[in-house]
């Protein structure tokens, strides 16, 4: 099960995309997970031949525990299947970042963490129940007489009770999000020593130069200002890369690419921040369709693993709304989050001249165990000048 971000402990899991003996490419989606911020499709990690699916429709699995076995080129598939079936391996320990799908140590789908196979003698007529799986029905109030075993041993385990307790309750998923988001944040501000600087960009010429470009191409290929933001962002960051990447194992390690979290708000209610990929090497047209696409497939319920475990930094934009300045809060483990807000019209001097301007309220909340205030300063005033040169933003 990979790590879908800070606030994920286990997901739940929905449907396989693919059988065993079936060639997979990474990347791939196979399977797709429910998580407290909504139904994701998980990518596999390395290419191969999938030998064993070990998750089941309606499993509650931690983040690491291994949901299937791959067979890596020149492995014989069915000998690894046939080898898990005789002797399962235990789980993997859990990972604060995303593992791959082949990664040794599966459970058995039967026994969930935490649960010893010790059973309780059955009754005529009824199933055997775990003494962790009794429990839990207490806790949840269910009545275990309703409650069908899923494992091949005919025993009721806990994921069986939770199972049953979402189908007799469907969950609240807007709370559940605001639970997440609530216990990612309040680790954030305990674990992570912020500092926040803000600066006004005068953005005349920015937009005024998106216009003319604007006009000058078909409807489906114009662009927002948002896009133009993200793409100044991502290539102020090359300027400063110590803010883009992840602090972790008591240390700093660097993004692999400019993989900016754009923060999205759902119709339902809740946030999630997606990545978008290597925005600094983008055309502008490129980054405006990949920007609607993702807006799409948010609010529609159609995200990716990688989306979900790649950024390597967040970018809130609240100008939109009406907010003038955003001092966020770092999502955990990346250790800095640039705040966008509204233009507003303000007299501006200009060489002397003074002249109205529609300026930007910039903002950078950082990790002040990794960046200091004279970094994030350099990289405001990077977003400051490539903004003033819109043209090499295209």
């Amino acid at each position: 099960m990979p790590s879908l971000g800070a606030d994920m402990e286990d997901g739940t899991f929905t449907e396989w995309h693919a059988e065993p003996g079936q060639q997979v490419a990474r990347g791939q989606v196979i399977c797709v997970v429910e998580t407290q911020k909504g139904a994701i499709d998980v990518e596999i990690w390395q290419a191969g031949t999938l030998a064993k699916l070990i998750a089941s429709p309606g499993q509650k699995i931690p983040v690491g525990q291994v949901m299937a076995l791959v067979a890596t080129e020149g492995e014989d598939w069915k000998a690894i299947a046939a080898t898990a079936a005789e002797a399962p391996p235990r789980g993997a320990a859990r990972s604060e970042r995303p593992m791959p799908a082949s990664a040794p140590g599966p459970v058995p789908a039967a026994v969930a963490p935490g649960e010893m196979p010790v059973t309780v003698p059955a009754t005529p007529g009824r199933a055997k129940i775990s003494p962790a799986a009794r429990r839990r029905a207490e806790e949840l109030g269910i009545d275990l007489t309703a409650v069908k075993p899923s494992g091949t041993h005919a025993v009721i385990s806990i994921a069986d009770v939770e199972l049953a307790a979402r189908a007799a309750k469907p969950p609240d998923r807007q709370a559940a999000m605001r639970d997440a988001i609530a216990a990612a944040m309040s680790r954030s501000k305990r674990e992570i020593p912020h500092y926040y600087l803000a600066t006004g960009i005068n953005a005349e010429r920015a937009i005024s130069w998106l216009e003319k470009r604007n006009e000058a191409v078909p409807i489906g290929e114009r662009a927002l200002f948002a896009a133009l933001e993200l793409k100044a962002v991502a290539l102020a960051l090359r300027e400063t890369p110590e803010l883009n990447g992840f602090y972790d194992a008591g240390g700093f390690r660097p993004g692999a690419g400019m993989h900016l979290g754009v923060a999205i708000s759902l119709r339902g209610g809740g946030l999630v921040a997606p990545a978008l990929h290597d925005v600094d090497r983008l055309s502008l047209a490129d980054l405006m369709a990949r920007l609607k696409e993702l807006l799409r497939r948010a609010r529609s319920g159609q995200l990716r693993s990688s989306e979900m475990s790649d950024p390597t930094i967040t970018v809130t934009n609240l100008g939109d709304l009406g907010v003038e300045t955003v001092f966020g809060v770092i999502y955990p483990p990346q250790v800095a989050l640039v705040g966008l807000g509204r233009l507003q019209m303000k007299p501006w001097v200009t060489e002397g001249t003074i002249a109205p301007a529609r300026v930007l309220q910039a903002t950078l909340s950082a990790d002040h165990r990794v960046s200091d205030g004279m970094r994030g300063s350099r990289f405001l005033a990077e977003l400051d000048r490539l903004l003033q040169q819109p043209e090499i933003l295209a």
